[in-house]
Order: structure tokens, then sequence, then C-alpha cells
């Protein structure tokens, strides 16, 4: 089994945007639904936690059984999903740190499954963007995080805005809101 995706740059970029976006969210929902695809270490559900979302409204999915056996030991829902395969209701708000790198083939198998999105970065994100639309509350958003790695995106009909970024060594990562 792969180990559990540990916070980096991006984890912490799109805490950072959390940290921003969230208060503003919970004026206008005290009941915001939150929903981590690909929830890993759970450092994004403790992040959501503590901006004030209900523990109870807080709720985790990862393809990774050892990371939602963590997250679940941190006393979160969370539910073993590829993408929302298992994931049942609608949210306010979806998260995903996909993996969104193209695929290298010197990266170990074991990491590819938390970082590699395919030959272009883009398919889990695809998948993900074809199925999320189901999931969203009536004006929910999708906070995403891509890189300029990352090629061939299909965002389909969502409205997008860039809440963040962060210039690295070797690329750029994004934060999008997403919407209808």
């Amino acid at each position: 089994m792969p180990p559990i995706y540990q916070p980096a740059e991006d984890s912490y970029l799109l805490s950072k945007v959390l940290g921003k976006e969230i208060p503003e969210l919970l004026k206008k929902n005290q009941h915001l639904q939150f929903l981590e695809i690909g929830s890993g270490s759970g450092i994004l559900l403790e992040t959501a936690k503590r901006l004030g979302i209900k523990r109870e409204h807080i709720f985790g999915a990862d393809i990774n059984q050892k990371a939602v056996e963590h997250c679940r030991s941190l006393d979160f829902n969370c539910i073993y999903s590829d993408l929302f395969e298992n994931v049942q209701g609608k949210y306010a708000l979806i998260i995903f740190n996909p993996p969104y790198l193209p695929k290298n083939s010197s990266e170990p198998t074991d990491s590819q499954l938390a970082t590699t999105g395919g030959l272009q970065g883009s398919g889990i994100i695809n998948e993900f963007l074809k199925q999320a639309e189901n999931y969203l509350e009536k004006n929910g958003k999708i906070f995403l995080l891509t890189s300029s790695l990352t090629k061939g995106i299909k965002w389909r009909e969502f409205k997008k805005k860039k809440l963040g970024n962060e210039k690295l060594f070797f690329e750029e990562l994004y934060v999008w809101e997403l919407g209808k």
C-alpha cells in the first residue's frame, strides 16, 4: 500500500487560501458542508475545523486506505473512495489537491498514486471535474489546486477565478475557485 501523502507546498498554499475564504463562506452559511477529495494526512480537514467548520460537517475521502484510517484516527468522517465513487450527499465546498504532475518514468510507483495525474497531469483532474457538479449544493464552490506543469485540463462549464498562486523553483502552483 502506498504511503500517505505528506503536506508540501501545494497543501500549504491550499491551507492559506482556505484561511482567507472559509471565514467569508461561514458568514453566509454557518452549516457549510465541507468535502475534501484526497484527504491524505488530514491537514486540510484540520484547517477547516480550526477555521470554524463544525466537525460533523467535515468529510474526507481518499483512495489510500492508510490515509482514510489516519483521518479517522483524527476523529474525522472519512471514507475510502476513488474520487466520488462512494461519496453521498451535496456539499457547499469541495476541495481537491489532486495528483497533478505529468507522468515521469523515473518516479517510484508507490508515490505516483499521490502525485501523477496521467501523461499530461490532467487525467484525474478531468475525471474529478466531470463528476464534481453532481455533488455541489446550489451555488456551491470547488477549490482546486493545479500546476503550471499540468496540461490538458477540461474546465467544462465551470466559471473559474484564481484565489492564490505560488512560484516554486520548477513550477507555479494555482488554487482555483470553480462554480456554475
